[in-house]
Order: C-alpha cells, then structure tokens, then sequence
C-alpha cells in the first residue's frame, strides 16, 4: 500500500503469497476435522489387528519412515522460518531514516495500521511475525504429515496383504483355515485398503494442490530474489532464500514421491498375486484373482486437485515450470 515500485512489490510478493497458501491450508485441515480423525482412528484399527510379529514389523517399518521424511520437512520449514525472520532482521544493518533507527521485518506493515519504525513496534512486530512464522510452518508441515502417515499406512497393508498372498495356497502352519477362509480374507482386506486409498485421495487433494500451486509460484519468486540481488543482498539473505527453496523443492517431492510409492504398492499386489501358485488352487478358485489383479492394476495414484497426478515425472514437471515461471520474470521486469 505504501510502496508505489514495481521491484520493491515484487519483493513482497513471495511472502504473501507463502502466507495465503498457508490459509488456505489452515482452513482445509479445518473443513476436513471429522476426515482427520477417521484417519488416525483406522489406523489404529490396524494397529490393534495386526496380532503377528511379521505384520507389525512392516508397519512398524512405515512408520519409521514416515517419521524421518517428516523430520526432515521440520528441519527445513522451521530452519527457513529463523533465518527469513528473525536471522535477517536480527543480523541485517539497522535503517536509518532522519531520526528513526529501526531494523527490517520480514513483512511490512502499512503505516496507517502502526509504524514499525517506532520503538517498540519494531520489535513487537518482529518477535509477531516470528511467532506467525512458526504457526505457519506447522500447518505446512502437518499437511506434509497428513500426507506421509497415511499414505504410507496404505503401504504397510499393502505388503501385509501381500505377505497373506503369498500363504494362500499353502496356508501357515500355525493356522487351520482353509483356503476359502484365506481367499476371502485377503479379499477383505484388500477392499479395505483400497476404500481408504480414495479416501486419502479425497480427503487431501485439495491440500495437495494448495501446496503444489504455492510451492511453484514461491520457489519462482525465490529465484527471482536470489538472482536480481545475488551481488547487492548479505549473505546471511542468500542463504535464507537458498534454505527456503530447498524446503519448497522437499516439500513438492514428498507429495510426489508418496505418491509414487503409492502407486507401485498397488501394482506389486497385482505382481505377487500372479507369481505366486494360483494353479494349485481347486476348481475355479484362481478365477477369483483375476478381480485382485484387475483391481490392483486400476489407477491407485494420488492427484493434487484431480489435475495433477503425484509422481515422480510431475515434480519435475512442477519444477522445470517454477524456473521456466522465472525466466519470463526475468524477461518481463529486465
């Protein structure tokens, strides 16, 4: 509002951005309360069903490696947040304008609301925004959990199912049921991954597409800093941009790379279940994988918004878009 250059606007389109995205996700998670507790409450069914050691393992497994992609996404969502703002306003050279010294903030206030040049304002708006910073990256990094836990839950009963396809002409020998019982079983479960696989995809495309939508146009307008002010900007500042690309990059690539391994769950269920002895089964009883592999083989994957299916091939796509969006910056304003 009270800056009339194009530069100086561009420079603050980025954060806005960032903060809309973050809204709208927000405001996702909320309209989807009752879908986040089903959520955790099948899988806690699971968990309480999964009497072997072996099934318990493989979810256990899943788990673990949900755990660590989502550390990972912490690490960079709340290390971008200290450095954009609280590092460079902190260790960035006051202003001085007559006789006001004031530090920069990360998002600037217009004067009619309060004057951050006054002491303290400043400070009370920077120790603010820190604090919405860190709000802020929670939602992001709670979307990216809903994502990750669930999916790869999915996983996890795909390869128990899979494990179950594997001893069912033989059976266990720790089990008495015959091979109809085991048959429909498996059927079961299947169905019963299957179901929470599209609910996972109704549930969080709109997410997915939120955060694909805002990380392609943030890492574009971070690019866009880091180029134009590579000579004139600290170092301190390159280092923030850098960080916050590389979390957008993440964030992008766990969402397609979930989803990936989503997929390919789903056709090593179609896989295992023609290697393994169908021909030993009596009668017509191996009529009845066809459905397990034609169904296995249907799409599974997961899509951002029904637009974009979340793959390895899309995030390239997304992020050879982001830089292809940066050189027409660089075009437009040169």
């Amino acid at each position: 509002m009270d800056v009339k250059d194009t530069p100086t606007r561009l420079n603050k389109i980025g954060p806005i951005s960032f903060c809309v995205m973050c809204v709208v996700k927000y405001t996702l998670l909320i309209m989807h309360e009752d879908d986040i507790r089903y959520c955790f409450n099948y899988i806690e069914t699971d968990w309480k069903n999964a009497k072997r050691h072996e099934e318990r393992q493989i979810m256990f497994e899943c788990a673990d490696f949900s755990r660590r992609l989502i550390i990972i996404s912490a690490s960079f969502a709340f290390g971008g947040v200290i450095f954009y703002r609280l590092a460079v306003p902190l260790i960035s050279p006051k202003i001085v304008m007559g006789n006001l010294t004031f530090r920069p903030i990360a998002y600037p206030i217009p004067k009619f609301i309060v004057d951050t040049r006054q002491s303290p304002w400043n400070e009370i708006m920077i120790g603010l925004q820190s604090f919405c910073g860190f709000a802020m990256s929670a939602i992001t990094v709670g979307c990216c959990s809903m994502l990750t836990i669930s999916a790869l839950h999915a996983c996890g009963q795909l390869k128990i199912l899979m494990t179950c396809l594997n001893y069912l002409v033989a059976g266990r020998s720790d089990e008495s049921d015959d091979v109809d019982k085991r048959l429909t079983n498996i059927v079961k479960r299947h169905v019963r991954v299957l179901s929470f696989i599209a609910f996972i995809e109704n549930f969080l495309q709109g997410i997915s597409f939120t955060e694909l939508l805002g990380c392609t146009m943030n890492m574009c307008m971070l690019g866009y800093y880091v180029v134009t002010g590579w000579k004139n900007d600290s170092t301190i500042r390159t280092v923030t941009y850098i960080t916050l690309i590389i979390s957008f990059i993440y964030n992008i690539f766990i969402f397609c790379y979930i989803g990936e391994i989503l997929a390919e769950e789903c056709k090593k269920v179609a896989e295992v279940t023609y290697t393994i002895d169908w021909y030993r089964l009596k009668g017509r009883k191996s009529l009845s994988l066809v459905l397990i592999i034609a169904m296995s083989s249907s799409s599974n994957r997961l899509t951002a918004g029904k637009f974009i299916e979340l793959s390895i091939s899309s995030f390239g796509d997304v992020v050879k878009t982001s830089f292809a969006y940066l050189n027409m910056l660089r075009t437009v304003t040169s």
